[in-house]
């Protein structure tokens, strides 16, 4: 291996050792296994090109609709996903640091039936590789800029809904809000 190959793949190590550091000191565990919701998960895959972090997205097709809980992994940057077209309509990656300092950011407020207040976070992401324009929203884009926020440690250029003093106690607060707004929508339709 060259010399440059060798330090290249230092680097990467070296990336994904930091954020996999930081991603331990955030990990629930089975902190809310209590709570009576269907399970499920997406997993938020991580890699590394042209030295940053980046995340690989795909596009759900308007079929899916489910409570998720958010797994990150890393992939090797040479991954070629094959998804299934009933599933997902297309793959992009975009860097991680973009849900900290996006081009291109709206923010939709919200009030839950709790009485909660919250924004949507909304991006949009010209991909230069696909040569069009991707819109991450909602859940995805909670999860992005949570992820974002726990490995760069960093304010981002929009407002949160999160305390980066105390992460950890901010987003458990805010989960909750958000489950008690969906468990009274659920006892009021029963």
């Amino acid at each position: 291996m060259a010399a440059e190959e060798q330090d290249g793949e230092l680097e990467r190590n070296s990336i994904k050792e930091k954020a996999r550091l930081r991603l331990r000191e955030f990990d629930v565990r089975d902190r809310f296994s209590h709570l009576p919701l269907a399970r499920a998960a997406v997993l938020l895959p991580l890699m590394v090109r042209a030295g940053k972090l980046h995340l690989l997205l795909t596009v759900r097709s308007m079929q899916m609709n489910y409570l998720v809980t958010p797994v990150v992994g890393f992939i090797e940057d040479t991954f070629q996903p094959s998804p299934n077209p009933d599933e997902v309509s297309n793959v992009f990656v975009i860097p991680l640091e973009y849900f900290i300092k996006p081009l291109n950011y709206q923010t939709v407020p919200y009030k839950t039936s709790s009485g909660y207040h919250g924004r949507m976070h909304s991006f949009t992401y010209d991909d230069p590789e696909h040569k069009m324009s991707f819109r991450i929203w909602g859940l995805t884009a909670h999860f992005a800029v949570f992820l974002a926020l726990v490995i760069f440690r960093r304010r981002p250029t929009f407002e949160i809904d999160y305390d980066l003093d105390n992460l950890t106690s901010s987003s458990e607060n805010y989960f909750m809000n958000l489950y008690a707004s969906v468990y009274e929508r659920k006892k009021s339709n029963i």
